[in-house]
C-alpha cells in the first residue's frame, strides 16, 4: 500500500501526518512572522538610502532572509541546533529556556506551532483527502503569518496577500473552492468594498479607519472563497473587532484612539467562511424563514 492510498484509506493516519506537518509548518511560520517584517524594513531603507544620495550607500548588513543566518538566543548568540528545535518537544524539554545562557524563550512559539497544528487538523477534518484540503491548509498557513505579522508590526505584507490573492484566481480554473468568475469578482469587490469604506471614513472623520493592507487581505479571501463569502466575512469580522476592541477599553483601559490592527479579524473571519461559511449562511437563512 503506498502512503497515498494509506492517507486516503486511514483518517486516524492522516489526521496523525496532519498534526506533525502543522507542527513542522508552524515552526518554519514562526520564522516568516519575525523575518520578513524586518526584510521589508531593511529593504526600504535600502530604497530610501539610494533616494537619497547620488551614489549608492554601502550595504554593511549581513545577509538576512528566511534561511541566512541560523535560529540563534538573541542574549547569548548560541546557535539553535535541530534537537532544540523540534515543534514544542524541544521547548517543554527545555523549560522555555535557552540551554546555553538560560534566557527565557517566549512563550509564543510553541503557542504558533500548537495552532497551526491545530487549524490544520481542523481543515483535514472538514474536507478530508482531498485537493480541497490541500488548499486549505495553504491559505490557512498563509492567514496565520499574516495575523502575527499584523498584531506585531500593523502590517500586512504584499509578499503574501498578492501572491495569495493570484493563488486562489489560479486554483479557481478547477473549481477547487468556486469557479473563475466568483473568484474574479470575488477579488475585485472585496477590495473595493473596503476601500469605499476607508474613504468614507476618511472624507466623513477626516480619519484613516484601515490600511490599504486590509483591502488586499480581503480581495485575496474574496478570490479564494467567492465573492458570496464577503458578507458574512465583513460581518464577523466587524462583530469580533467591535467586541474585542470596546473589551480592551472597558478591561485593559485601551486608549479608544489608538489604532487596532483590523487584519486579525479579517483572517480569523476569513478561516471560519472557508471551514463553516456554507453552514451559516443555510443556518441563517433557516432561521429567517428564507428557506
Amino acid at each position: 500500500m503506498s502512503l497515498f492510498q494509506l492517507l486516503q484509506s486511514n483518517p486516524s493516519f492522516l489526521y496523525f501526518a496532519t498534526i506533525l506537518l502543522g507542527l513542522a509548518v508552524g515552526s518554519f511560520l514562526n520564522v516568516v512572522i519575525y523575518r520578513l517584517p524586518v526584510m521589508l524594513e531593511r529593504e526600504w531603507k535600502a530604497q530610501c538610502e539610494e533616494l537619497l544620495n547620488d551614489k549608492e550607500a554601502p550595504d554593511d548588513e549581513k545577509t538576512f532572509n528566511l534561511i541566512t543566518p541560523r535560529s540563534r538566543c538573541p542574549k547569548c548568540d548560541h546557535l539553535i541546533t535541530a534537537l532544540e528545535n523540534i515543534p514544542v518537544i524541544s521547548y517543554l524539554l527545555q523549560k522555555g529556556k535557552c540551554t546555553e545562557c538560560g534566557t527565557k524563550i517566549s512563550p509564543r512559539y510553541p503557542i504558533i506551532e500548537t495552532l497551526t497544528a491545530i487549524l490544520s487538523l481542523v481543515v483535514v477534518w472538514k474536507f478530508g483527502f482531498s485537493w480541497q484540503a490541500g488548499a486549505g491548509l495553504v491559505l490557512t498557513w498563509s492567514l496565520i503569518a499574516l495575523t502575527f505579522i499584523d498584531l506585531d508590526t500593523f502590517l500586512l505584507p504584499d509578499n503574501i496577500t498578492l501572491p495569495f490573492l493570484w493563488l486562489g484566481v489560479l486554483i479557481s480554473f478547477w473549481g477547487i473552492f468556486v469557479n473563475l468568475n466568483t473568484s474574479v469578482i470575488g477579488a475585485i469587490a472585496g477590495y473595493l468594498s473596503l476601500w469605499l469604506v476607508y474613504w468614507a471614513f476618511k472624507l466623513l472623520l477626516k480619519k484613516e479607519g484601515m490600511g490599504y493592507g486590509d483591502f488586499k487581505l480581503l480581495a485575496m479571501l474574496g478570490a479564494w472563497l467567492g465573492w458570496q463569502s464577503l458578507p458574512l466575512i465583513i460581518i464577523l469580522s466587524s462583530l469580533v473587532g467591535a467586541v474585542v476592541g470596546i473589551a480592551m477599553i472597558l478591561f485593559k483601559g485601551h486608549d479608544k484612539n489608538k489604532p487596532i490592527p483590523f487584519g486579525p479579524y479579517l483572517a480569523t473571519a476569513g478561516w471560519i467562511a472557508l471551514i463553516w461559511g456554507n453552514d451559516i449562511t443555510r443556518a441563517y437563512l433557516q432561521f429567517s424563514g428564507i428557506q
